[in-house]
């Protein structure tokens, strides 16, 4: 007996029949309620912030305002559905659309095109406020200080000549724990330097290998999440509103108020929501992004290898399918394999810290651990190095994996970006 499943890949999906004797677990995030009326629930968030004064009171006449934005890999967010609302409030404050930049936080990512830059924060907005890049090599930075672990923090000028509002999304990240909040600053609008002495906290700096306290929803113990934090107090931006979005890619909750306190109360609501206990590992873990854009490239599609890595048993087998039609999506992502083949990954990435590179060092250590197949449209000699297995079908995916194995337990993550183990035992 097989049961069918339909996973999502790029804008299409894959099919696979699969034993159902086999079938451990198929790991999916509590079905959540999407927001109906958007315009109703920006205004309550705006009146009834968390931890913060009314949205009113912080914002006068006179004001010069930017709104942080996260950059066009991050387009899930959706922003565009709740920005106009947020200016509205400003215009209606008599602050006028002339005095409103949209800073993109693209941290060391590429800049937009200005087709992007619409999609991001819709069409009306793009037409009526300055939307800018942020470039962590040459927009014109501010020195605040340092923080107590030593990183130097430099941030764009804008947010000390005018009155700062982040918006972002709140999902798990690798290394920071969650994303959002803090992030919008550092990495998203700080300087190459400032972005590469944060991240260090990534490895370990006692052996070669990524730093045990850094991981997967993990803050209290994460010197780069309370690095960023150390540097984003240094900024204190005014208010702060994040999106955590649901598995069918639509905006489920808002978070807005205090840049610390309100992002802290969405990640223990994304954890609640988006983790789910397992108390067995499996051999083999299938798991599709959720199409795209979160399989837009494979620096996204790591989020849910990550993911799957904390399902499978050491030495099973994960198959991720992702599209990755704009290839690696980090510019230097593949350049690692050159140290990599070196022998020289950990003390390059050291000595010249970047996160593409990380993230790569990271999904270099999945696949030490164990088997990833990567059903993608990658050319298969671009992932050899990293000792990932490439498909660029199904079908040759499959020639990899048995999935008729006898008495191998498998898991299904139909949405493995916004889907967490959290192994109970």
């Amino acid at each position: 007996m097989y049961e069918t499943f339909k996973l999502k890949y790029g804008d299409k999906y894959l099919e696979l029949n699969l034993p159902k004797q086999n079938i451990y677990r198929v790991l999916q995030s509590k079905e959540i309620e999407s927001i109906t009326d958007m315009e109703k629930e920006v205004n309550n968030c705006l009146d009834n912030p968390i931890g913060s004064k009314p949205f009113n009171q912080l914002f006068v006449k006179g004001d010069k305002i930017v709104i942080v934005a996260s950059d066009i890999t991050r387009l899930w967010i959706k922003l565009d559905q709740f920005l106009p609302f947020i200016v509205e409030r400003l215009n209606k404050l008599g602050i006028p659309d002339k005095d409103i930049i949209v800073l993109i936080a693209t941290g060391t990512h590429r800049e937009e095109t200005p087709e992007e830059k619409m999609k991001i924060v819709g069409k009306e907005m793009y037409d009526r406020l300055e939307v800018i890049d942020h470039n962590c090599d040459t927009s014109k930075m501010v020195y605040l200080g340092k923080t107590p672990r030593g990183t130097e923090v430099e941030i764009n000028k804008l947010l000390v000549e005018r009155k700062v509002i982040l918006t972002g999304g709140i999902v798990h990240h690798l290394m920071a724990g969650f994303g959002g909040g803090r992030k919008s600053i550092v990495p998203g609008v700080a300087s190459r330097k400032t972005i590469a002495q944060n991240h260090l906290h990534a490895l370990d700096p006692e052996a070669e290998r990524s730093n045990p306290l850094i991981g997967v929803g993990t803050t209290n113990t994460n010197p780069l999440h309370l690095d960023m934090i150390d540097c984003t107090k240094l900024v204190e931006p005014e208010f702060l509103i994040n999106a955590v979005i649901d598995s069918k890619g639509n905006i489920a909750k808002l978070f807005c108020g205090h840049w610390l306190k309100a992002w802290e109360e969405g990640c223990k609501w994304a954890d609640e929501k988006y983790g789910v206990p397992l108390d067995e590992k499996a051999d083999l873990v299938i798991v599709s992004c959720g199409g795209y854009p979160k399989d837009i490239s494979l620096y996204q599609s790591t989020k849910t290898l990550f993911n799957a890595a904390l399902a499978v048993k050491p030495g099973g087998t994960i198959l991720l399918l992702a599209e990755c039609r704009e290839g690696a999506g980090a510019d230097a992502f593949f350049s690692w394999s050159k140290h990599l083949k070196e022998g020289k990954l950990d003390p390059e990435l050291r000595k010249n810290f970047t996160i593409p590179g990380y993230i790569f060092y990271a999904a270099v250590e999945v696949a030490q651990k164990t088997q990833v197949v990567l059903c993608s449209t990658i050319e298969p000699s671009l992932v050899n190095p990293m000792g990932i297995i490439p498909a660029n079908t199904l079908d040759e995916a499959l020639k990899v994996i048995d999935i008729n194995k006898n008495n191998q337990k498998i898991i299904v993550m139909p949405y493995g970006g916004n889907t967490v183990p959290l192994i109970t035992v």
